[in-house]
């Protein structure tokens, strides 16, 4: 499986194009992907005036780790402090907004994940990234994707990080696993992504992400089949 998703990002993201792309150009061009857009029903679309920001958006970059234990693989996922003032208690993904300093969308990636685990870059092999995604908070989120050796010290920062967790690549990969549930927000139903896990839940953009990583590895294996 390995091999597979290196070759799928190969052609998926060329010369890490997506990944190694500048905040300064990413905040001017609005993702196709994203809350505005996956979350609501084409007949729910005709307005989106709630959904989208006017640009520039927000920069930000989360690393998607692919755990390596021999041919067993998973993805690691924080859960955000409960303290903190936005999207307290959540599951993300170790990343966040980037740094004047940071050169492109996998340096934001592999710094904030350095960061809030302590997850040192030399341990972590990048393969590419997915395309951006829009929050509906105005944020455009690179999904930077890399193979993980997870033999380091997890070293958690209390103040944004709560624990640490992983969730077998096989869950993910399992469309049966992509559920949608819907609330009502600002006075119109909202539909977002959940992954029915037994720990935490695993909802919203983070779990978007997933359900599009999932999307691109079992439609890479079906055309190879």
């Amino acid at each position: 499986m390995r091999r597979q998703i290196t070759r799928l990002f190969e052609r998926h993201d060329p010369i890490m194009r997506r990944a190694l792309t500048p905040a300064e150009a990413r905040v001017w061009i609005r993702p196709t992907n994203g809350d505005h857009s996956l979350y609501r029903p084409e007949e729910m679309m005709k307005d989106k005036s709630d959904f989208t920001h006017k640009l520039p958006l927000k920069a930000s970059a989360v690393l998607v780790p692919i755990v390596e234990r021999g041919d067993q693989l998973s993805v690691m996922l924080t859960k955000r402090s409960s303290l903190l003032k936005s999207h307290s208690g959540q599951v993300s993904f170790p990343g966040g907004r980037c740094d004047d300093d940071d050169l492109h969308a996998m340096a934001t990636a592999l710094r904030e994940a350095k960061e809030e685990i302590n997850l040192p870059q030399s341990h972590v092999e990048v393969i590419g990234a997915m395309e951006d995604y829009e929050t509906v908070t105005g944020y455009s989120v690179s999904p930077v994707v890399g193979f993980v050796n997870p033999n380091f010290n997890l070293i958690l920062q209390q103040s944004e990080v709560e624990d640490v967790f992983e969730v077998p690549l096989d869950f993910i990969l399992n469309e049966k696993n992509h559920t949608i549930e819907s609330i009502h927000w600002r006075g119109k139903k909202r539909y977002y992504y959940v992954f029915p896990h037994e720990q935490y839940k695993i909802w919203g953009a983070t779990a978007a992400m997933l359900v599009r990583f999932a999307r691109l590895v079992n439609e890479y294996e079906q055309c190879a089949a």
